[in-house]
């Protein structure tokens, strides 16, 4: 063996092997990419979104199946939709069931605000709504931006009413204020995760009054008017909605060289749209293929939405029963049999802020899709620490396809860490490994990542497909 074969392998930019039709396919992937990242903003928008083009693929809902007493053999095509939130897409394999599945997970929930159950009030004549943060924010991140809010509200009598503010050109948008830095020496005096407090996070809604100036809470009033001429809403349906707050606004080109997008929602968003297209990029398969995107990913993955929840593992047995292949024994075999890609984001190298990066040890835009060993705060907590063996058969695979990836961990030892679906996945028994796109400003309303890893993001997913 070579002196340079025992050197440790040297990961390279992607952009530098790209010919110009490939370049050409790096860019209109992002180009979609960033046309569904405008439109999707919160889990339902991706459900959908996602639903819609699988069924233009040929993907059929397994709920109706179901209730035609249909079947499953190889080569169909279903998806399964748990409440609007959590989407799961099944390719079925030649092969049984019980010798395992090759899975991508991910997840379409992002940081955010939420309105309370109760969120409209008028203080001095303006009206505000209230907020409750969701995920891990930095909280003064969100004040001074236009923002948009997504959501549904449910009447009592079931209808469901769709709800977007902010994203037409014509349409208004809301925002938080700040203190005027005239005003802010006290403001100024405290920690960043202080300066803007939780409770403080009220959206500036509207100031103009009905026109009976003997009325209570004029400008209240006039919103809840607004509200019901567009939505035919009333305010007691609050109690009763899903409403978020997101940055409002398309994703964008990012960069001078236009090599970047800039969304928001990112995380884990990106990781979601890729390991989709991988899937519909498949048409047939040895074992039997999965896209798994769940909700509550942020918060704990927790709920009967999050990965947490039994819906996976119950969608398994009703998938193999119309296969005709299910038993108990054989749904435990089939999901310890199986291999997973956990497809979440992880940090890219900043050089604003190298003191908490480890350079031999982080990711770099442009230098392909990132594998996690681990991930976990501190001492590995909470991480899934994927075996080496796997490792050893996913390099093969990368360098089978001419995949460009690179190794990471989330920033020094002592200064932090995360989670992502993992550990659950791997309680089965299953080969689980974290791996995805490293991002610039992860977690905050916009998040940058690199055109390069997206694409190498996609051809890596359609790898592990093909090959796991």
């Amino acid at each position: 063996m070579s002196e340079k074969e025992l050197l440790t392998k040297k990961y390279e930019y992607a952009w530098e092997k790209y010919s110009k039709e490939e370049l050409d396919k790096v860019f209109e992937l992002s180009n979609r990419y960033k046309d569904f990242m405008s439109k999707c903003k919160t889990e339902r928008e991706c459900v959908n979104e996602f639903i819609d083009l699988a069924e233009k693929k040929g993907y059929k809902n397994l709920d109706t199946i179901i209730k035609e007493n249909g079947t499953l053999k190889a080569g169909d095509k279903v998806y399964v939709n748990n409440m609007g939130k959590t989407l799961a897409l099944f390719l079925i394999g030649s092969e049984p069931f019980e010798r395992g599945m090759k899975i991508l997970g991910a997840h379409v929930d992002s940081p955010r605000l939420d309105l309370k159950q109760n969120p409209l009030y008028e203080d001095t004549d303006l009206a505000m709504m209230e907020t409750h943060y969701y995920g891990g924010i930095k909280k003064y991140q969100w004040v001074t931006l236009p923002l948009a809010i997504h959501g549904v509200m449910v009447k009592k009598d079931g209808t469901v009413v769709n709800v977007v503010v902010g994203e037409d050109d014509n349409d208004p948008v809301v925002g938080i204020s700040d203190l005027l830095i005239h005003l802010s020496a006290d403001q100024m005096q405290k920690k960043l995760d202080k300066g803007i407090e939780g409770e403080d996070l009220n959206v500036l809604v509207g100031s103009m009054p009905i026109e009976d100036k003997e009325a209570k809470d004029r400008v209240k009033q006039n919103i809840l008017r607004l509200l019901n001429e567009k939505y035919g809403i009333v305010e007691e349906d609050f109690v009763s909605a899903e409403l978020e707050v997101v940055p409002a606004g398309k994703a964008r080109d990012y960069g001078l060289d236009r090599s970047m997008v800039m969304a928001y929602g990112h995380d884990d968003r990106v990781c979601s749209f890729t390991s989709f297209e991988a899937l519909m990029n498949i048409e047939s398969t040895d074992k039997t293929c999965v896209a798994l995107l769940v909700d509550k990913e942020e918060i704990g993955s927790v709920g009967a939405t999050g990965m947490q929840s039994r819906f996976f593992e119950n969608t398994v047995a009703e998938v193999m029963n119309l296969a005709g292949q299910y038993s108990e024994l054989k749904v435990r075999r089939a999901l310890s049999n199986s291999k997973m890609l956990s497809s979440d984001v992880s940090a890219a190298f900043d050089p604003n802020f190298p003191s908490v990066m480890e350079k031999k040890n982080t990711a770099y835009f442009g230098k392909g899709i990132v594998f996690n060993k681990y991930t976990g705060a501190r001492g590995k907590g909470g991480c899934n620490d994927a075996n080496p063996e796997y490792i050893a058969e996913l390099r093969a695979i990368m360098e089978k396809h001419g995949v460009s990836w690179q190794t990471a961990e989330l920033g020094k030892v002592d200064q932090g860490g995360g989670g992502t679906i993992a550990y659950i996945l791997a309680e089965y028994n299953m080969q689980v490994i974290d791996c995805g796109v490293a991002l610039h400003n992860m977690h905050a309303p916009w998040e940058v990542a690199s055109k390069a890893d997206i694409y190498e993001a996609e051809k890596a997913y359609k790898a592990f497909l093909i090959e796991a």
